[in-house]
């Protein structure tokens, strides 16, 4: 049986997207290990039966003495445990753990799970992590995509040609997320679920709601999700003068989701492909959203959903007016049709088994 190491900057990431892995692996006798900083998942996963190594990084920062500290701490964990494939997630577990493992010549895993702004927006930040990923990915065994821009722009940046694979995207757990009974309630429910920052497109969605709540007062504007420094104060007014209701970061999205009609991500950010997303239509609910790579995966125009130009407010009052005034069947349909297209293609099964082929067949 193999061991094997995750590496991520954040519990959640292994948690709420890597759990089905995590239990398969168990279940079929390997061992696992997970480097993370410590969140209140870890407790979890360590009853599940998972080893765990503690480890402090700055997911935003790019000071060189941190970032070294880094690498020097996956090479200790690395040669303490010697894992038999080592799967990395996010921007830096992927470079630093990449290079601790080539170094340990050990196959390694990358997951490209969105480029993130550094990467996408020209600049010196840019350059560094593309010469870093350059580097990093030399010798690496696979690099997993979740959509097709990210892999085309390695490509076009001649980072590991020749070592690339699709999935779709996260998948999402069909029977955590099952089909729910639509809404029946006069009040319309929309819901922003999403960390609170400007590239995810919450600007757009406080515009919206603004001038929507003038237009139908029985409309609710719901907010989940951790809430960055800048915004805290507009969204404090906002919930205030009850345009929306911010609930905070939500434990239970399914459970949440039971009296939503609809859920609006406005988003500009670098997806890779949007979890939310996955789980509102797998809860048979429909979606609006951008026509942004990670996002554009998901929704069809018209049949689970409407599309919206990003960073176009006047577009997103006409798309949520435009859903407002659809017959209840027809939202009902919607929900159906996304609930189909995630059966179809984002069944959390299907990336279970394509990491389960590299432990069991390639390593």
């Amino acid at each position: 049986m193999s061991k094997v190491l995750f590496l991520v900057n954040h519990d959640i990431v292994i948690y709420n997207f890597r759990l089905e892995l995590v239990e398969k692996l168990l279940s079929e006798g390997h061992k696992v290990a997970v480097c993370s900083p410590y969140g209140e998942r870890i407790d979890e996963l360590v009853k599940l039966g998972v080893e765990y190594y503690d480890i402090s990084i700055n997911r935003h920062g790019i000071n060189p003495v941190e970032e070294f500290k880094i690498l020097l701490e996956y090479r200790k964990i690395i040669n303490k445990i010697h894992p038999d494939v080592i799967f990395g997630f996010t921007i830096k577990p992927n470079i630093y753990g990449a290079i601790a493992a080539r170094k340990a010549k050990i196959p390694f895993v990358a997951n490209i799970t969105g480029l993130g702004t550094a990467v996408e927006n020209q600049g010196w930040k840019q350059k560094l992590i593309i010469w870093l990923y350059k580097y990093a990915f030399k010798d690496i065994h696979k690099v997993f995509f979740q959509n097709n821009e990210n892999m085309q722009f390695f490509a076009d940046k001649k980072i590991a040609i020749g070592k690339y694979h699709l999935l779709p995207g996260s998948g999402v757990n069909l029977e955590r997320f099952p089909l729910k009974k639509y809404p029946q309630s006069n009040t319309l429910k929309f819901a922003f679920i999403s960390r609170i920052m400007k590239e995810k497109g919450i600007d757009q969605y406080l515009e919206a709601a603004q001038a929507i709540k003038k237009r139908y007062p029985n409309i609710e504007f719901h907010i989940c999700g951790f809430c960055e420094p800048e915004y805290s104060g507009k969204l404090t007014d906002f919930n205030k003068n009850k345009i929306v209701i911010y609930h905070g970061l939500i434990r239970n999205i399914s459970e949440f989701l039971e009296n939503i009609h609809c859920v609006i991500l406005p988003t500009y950010y670098p997806e890779g492909i949007n979890n939310v997303l996955l789980e509102a239509c797998s809860s048979g609910r429909p979606i609006i959203t951008t026509n942004r790579s990670g996002c554009k995966e998901v929704i069809e125009d018209g049949v689970n959903g409407y599309i919206i130009k990003a960073n176009d407010s006047k577009d997103l009052i006409e798309k949520i007016e435009k859903f407002i005034n659809l017959p209840y069947i027809e939202k009902v349909n919607m929900g159906l049709a996304g609930r189909k297209k995630v059966e179809n293609e984002f069944d959390r099964n299907i990336v279970v088994s394509n990491y389960m082929k590299i432990v069991n067949e390639e390593i």
